[in-house]
């Protein structure tokens, strides 16, 4: 109904004063100081600032001062400034289609002075001296002042007592002022940025490059822990920085997404970034990034929130693609070979020990040994339907009689192995970022000995990963071959939304990929006649509703690939090297090569540590040498 009815009294329609127009916008653009900070120093970097200063009192409640050194405001422009929806950074729908600035709406200086006393101080380049003009009065007079802007906003929310009452304590309302100014600072590295607090300075940063605000702004050991990405996929690029898995953070606090520089909490880039990190994190751990997202403004629009802060892709399935692959291609490279050079001398020989040197490619699971747990990657080689029905005797092979040798377990190369070994590209000796094996520890860890200090490597972890990698290799996850399903006895059924049905028929080819066959039961009921062969004892319908979901938001070949990767993880978990399986030191070698070039291999299937560093330092620091 268009007229509110309250019992006989009927109020008539008609049109809201200006005031409440603007408190209504101001309900929408202004929710605490943290707010008008941000739409403040939108509008500062709108204007080409190079330094902006930020002063406040009691969090932001009695003052927020925001200055900057930008192009300024005419003298005859100040007034239109502060009307309702008057703004120089669009004229036209085209413009609004494309917007390249931070601000566009033109509605935050109104919504901003209409609960607050509000000041504006500018002087436009070339023009005399400045003029300040009094949002309450409409007052105009000349000032002094540099070129720039300054805006004062007074006693935010004196004239609705009501919405004060929600504000949080000083010290609340500070960190959210200071996090607004950090996600700008994070994107706009050529700028200075300053937040002073009760005359106090609290933060600082200097204009500098962009790998230097990040350490500036997220710490030292966000930049040390990190990789950097950069990424073109079609008319997107991707930049920035990801967390490695051992930076992941119990909250997501630290994830920073910009799209053409506009901060923004967009589902699309937090689950594609997200599902980057799918096998290499473990548990609920949230990762940490700073990834910049370059993209025709046409092709995405930032006018669907009042605040700005969420925005809408044309084609959101090419942008998730484009953020998985960014992050997953940075992510890959394994961090062992970045180990830093150590001053320490080379690994000297170990004729001393009795221990031989060791020169070996790379391990090779194609190599035909036999049927056991290494050799899986040629079963996949061979055939996937093969596979298939290999795997458990494999296992089962694997597990019993004694340990095989290092030509059926790894396929590992001394210097006298052949033609084949001296074709094989291999590291000096003192190169090998993992070092060399020195002993295994409890039929669990691998002791190996590098520059640095001393290698722990979880045996059972590591070999995981690279069975994993070498099966989605060969498998050639996504590239059309269908999970073998099994036809059920009984379809199981279940009552379906429209969206659901929807999904099952538009998407039925990519159910048989999956091992799923799901077709209509009756108008509002979907069937389910077949799964895939490894899932036949679980719930189906509940399966099938899973897999519809995830087809109904997210590209057909993520989802596909997905769950490949979830059946390939379980393979190569029971198809890696036990515990207490005793290995020599020939194919403890072989599995520390293999390390340093499979990728991924720092982290198992489920995201735990494969291998950590002890470094020299260290061990003397736990004996107390040197002290």
């Amino acid at each position: 109904m268009n007229a509110v009815l309250h019992s006989d009294h009927r109020r008539p329609i008609r049109e809201l004063p200006d005031e409440l127009i603007s408190q209504i916008a101001a309900g929408e653009v202004v929710e605490r100081p943290a707010s008008v900070v941000r739409e403040l120093v939108d509008n500062a970097l709108d204007a080409g600032a190079s330094q902006v200063t930020v002063r406040l009192l009691a969090g932001g409640v009695r003052l927020v001062c925001v200055e900057d050194d930008g192009q300024g405001i005419p003298r005859e422009e100040l007034p239109i400034a502060l009307r309702r929806h008057a703004t120089s950074k669009i004229g036209s729908l085209a413009d609004l289609e494309a917007v390249g600035t931070m601000g566009f709406r033109g509605e935050a200086l109104a919504a901003i002075a209409s609960v607050s006393e509000m000041s504006l101080l500018s002087r436009c380049t070339g023009q005399p001296s400045a003029f300040l003009l009094d949002a309450r009065s409409g007052e105009l007079r000349p000032a002094p002042r540099a070129t720039g802007t300054t805006v004062e906003v007074k006693e935010l929310f004196f004239s609705t007592p009501a919405r004060r009452k929600f504000l949080k304590t000083d010290a609340t309302e500070l960190a959210h002022c200071i996090e607004a100014v950090r996600r700008h600072a994070l994107v706009r590295h050529e700028v200075g940025f300053a937040i002073w607090h009760e005359g106090k300075l609290v933060e600082q940063w200097r204009p500098a490059t962009r790998e230097r605000r990040l350490a500036d702004v997220l710490g030292e050991d966000f930049l040390a822990e990190s990789v950097a990405v950069d990424h073109t996929l079609g008319p997107i690029r991707i930049t920035g920085r990801a967390g490695i898995p051992d930076a992941a953070r119990s909250r997501g606090d630290h994830q920073f997404a910009y799209v053409n520089g506009r901060f923004v909490r967009d589902k699309v880039l937090a689950h594609a970034a997200r599902s980057a990190y799918e096998d290499v994190l473990h548990g609920q751990r949230q990762p940490v990034y700073a990834l910049y997202l370059e993209i025709d403004p046409a092709r995405v629009d930032v006018n669907v929130h009042p605040t700005k802060i969420e925005v809408r892709f044309r084609d959101g399935r090419e942008v998730h693609q484009a953020v998985r692959r960014a992050v997953e291609a940075a992510l890959a490279a394994p961090r062992a070979g970045q180990l830093a050079p150590s001053p320490q001398p080379a690994l000297t020989p170990a004729a001393a020990t009795g221990t031989p040197v060791w020169s070996q490619p790379r391990m090779d699971f194609g190599t035909p040994a036999g049927h056991r747990v290494s050799d899986l990657g040629a079963l996949w080689q061979q055939s996937p339907a093969a596979a298939s029905t290999h795997p458990a005797g494999a296992i089962a092979d694997a597990s019993a009689g004694p340990a095989p040798s290092s030509a059926t377990f790894f396929t590992a190369s001394g210097p006298a192995r052949g033609a084949a070994a001296r074709g094989a590209k291999t590291l000096p000796e003192g190169d090998w970022p993992l070092g060399r094996a020195l002993a295994q520890l409890q039929g669990v860890y691998i002791l190996a000995e590098n520059r640095q200090g001393l290698v722990v490597v979880d045996m059972h972890a590591a070999h995981e990963r690279i069975v994993y990698e070498r099966l989605k290799t060969q498998l050639g996850t996504g590239a059309g071959q269908a999970l073998a399903s099994q036809p059920l006895l009984i379809p199981a059924t279940f009552a379906a939304t429209a969206q659901e049905i929807a999904t099952a028929e538009a998407c039925a080819d990519t159910l048989r990929t999956l091992g799923l066959e799901i077709a209509p039961f009756s108008a509002r009921t979907l069937a389910v006649r077949a799964v895939p062969t490894t899932l036949a004892q679980g719930d189906a319908a509940e399966l099938a509703r899973s897999v519809l979901a995830e087809l109904a938001q997210h590209d057909a070949s993520t989802v596909v690939q997905r769950a490949r990767d979830e059946l390939l993880a379980t393979m190569a978990c029971h198809g890696a090297v036990r515990a207490n399986r005793t290995l020599t030191i020939d194919e403890m070698n072989a599995l520390l090569r293999q390390m340093e070039v499979t990728e991924r291999s720092d982290q198992c299937n489920h995201g735990r540590p494969t291998w950590r560093q002890l470094t020299l330092r260290e061990l003397d620091a736990l004996f107390l040498r040197g002290r």
